[in-house]
């Protein structure tokens, strides 16, 4: 069964239905897959609620979108995976924001596809598989 984590973008537009991406998620949950997000995800939106007018009400919303999904924890595995990312990507010279990188390890250690909504250096990480849900 194909896997798929959606980061924030990605998730922000399965919410709002923007860019194609409920489209997209729906095909694949068709097609037989599973479809989640995960903790540092999850934490980056509710951040981004915080500064909402309508904190409740998007709240709300984010609750009832992620009922349907899978919602991937933050392991043990996923923190080694994120130290050996981080370090080789500083070694290489490449700046990547910590959440990005927590994101990306936890792809990794579950050997799932990540899903992006818009350009993004996730590209960059060595045997991280990434689609784009808008392009």
């Amino acid at each position: 069964m194909r896997r798929y984590l959606l980061d924030t973008c990605a998730m922000g537009d399965l919410i709002n239905r923007r860019k194609g991406v409920h489209e997209r998620a729906r095909a694949a949950r068709l097609g037989g897959a599973r479809l989640g997000t995960c903790i540092p995800v999850l934490g980056e939106l509710f951040f981004g609620i915080e500064f909402s007018q309508t904190r409740a009400e998007n709240r709300a919303r984010l609750i009832r979108a992620i009922t349907g999904l899978s919602l991937w924890p933050y392991t043990r595995e996923a923190a080694e995976e994120y130290g050996r990312l981080a370090a080789q990507l500083r070694r290489a010279g490449r700046a990547m924001q910590q959440v990005d990188m927590q994101v990306a390890a936890i792809a990794l250690t579950l050997s799932q596809c990540l899903v992006v909504s818009e350009d993004t250096d996730l590209h960059a990480v060595p045997g991280l598989s990434v689609v784009n849900w808008t392009s």
